[in-house]
């Protein structure tokens, strides 16, 4: 009797604190997600009131879908670049702004202020000065890499949305290291320098390891927006040109949505999830043992 009131109890306290919360998380992530690998075990063009299932024809039809593996690939090529950049630049923007440097408060503002600017408002200024503002530096200077529009070339036009990419998200990860440099026993750093340790030395034996939980965060963070990069990426270059910077969300939901083919597009979708999935989660597992080693 006792074992129920508890239980009631439990419940009741659950419902009126955590139920609202868990009300709209399962109706807008959890059904929604349900609803969606059931759409893509349909032939539902996104539009018609009526479908019927195929099974996992669409699925077939994905494995064997070039553009959509050309686009896959090419995005784990900018994942892997805006991971090792962003972290890397974030890193030292956020040792040096816990330096003592003059104005670090300000500038910490100054470097997280990018974040802060949405998506396809980012990529119209970045438009422009790719291809304007520096065409016109390049052409006055004689600068020949300069000299024409990054985005009307495959090549450049990836390193461009690499470029503003890291620009973007190095605001935001170097906060997150200003915070564990800041959680640092400073006991520990003046033990090091009385023993005689330099800079390098500091950073090697005593800054990066206690440093992991960060690195895990923000590697999480960059391999999660990279992944889904989709506002910029429109915005920017809108795939082109030749599709050779259309990244795999701008892939899945010209499918669905442009080509009327909703229930590939869920297919793919749900395909990504599962491979994002297992990506991070096998970072996360990794990091987390290389935690614990240090």
């Amino acid at each position: 009797m006792n074992t129920v009131k508890s239980f009631l109890k439990k419940a009741k306290t659950f419902l009126i604190f955590a139920g609202p919360t868990t009300f709209i998380f399962l109706s807008v992530v959890i059904l929604p997600f349900i609803f969606g690998i059931y759409l893509s075990l349909t032939n539902w063009d996104g539009i018609a009131s009526d479908y019927r299932f195929i099974g996992f024809s669409n699925y077939q039809t994905v494995f064997q879908d070039q553009f959509f593996w050309n686009s896959f690939l090419l995005t784990v090529k900018y994942v892997l670049y805006t991971v090792v950049f962003v972290n890397l630049v974030a890193f030292i923007l956020a040792y040096l702004l816990t330096s003592g440097v003059k104005g670090q408060k300000f500038l910490r503002a100054v470097f997280f202020v990018p974040n802060l600017i949405g998506g396809i408002i980012l990529g119209l200024i970045w438009h422009f000065v790719f291809s304007r503002a520096l065409v016109f530096i390049g052409k006055k200077l004689s600068l020949g890499i300069f000299s024409y529009s990054w985005l009307a070339n495959p090549q450049k036009a990836f390193w461009a949305l690499v470029i503003v990419s890291v620009w973007q998200y190095s605001g935001y990860m170097m906060l997150i290291y200003i915070a564990g440099l800041v959680n640092i026993p400073k006991e520990l750093v003046e033990a090091a320098i009385i023993d005689g340790a330099n800079g390098g030395q500091r950073v090697r034996k005593i800054i990066l390891p206690l440093m992991v939980p960060s690195f895990v965060v923000c590697i999480f963070l960059t391999l999660q927006r990279g992944f889904m990069v989709y506002d910029v990426n429109l915005a920017l270059t809108d795939g082109g040109p030749f599709r050779s910077t259309e990244l795999i969300s701008m892939h899945v939901y010209k499918k669905a949505f442009l080509a009327q083919e909703y229930g590939i597009g869920q297919s793919q979708a749900f395909i990504l999830f599962i491979i994002v999935a297992a990506i991070t989660l096998t970072q996360v597992y990794f990091s987390k043992k290389w935690e614990v080693e240090m």
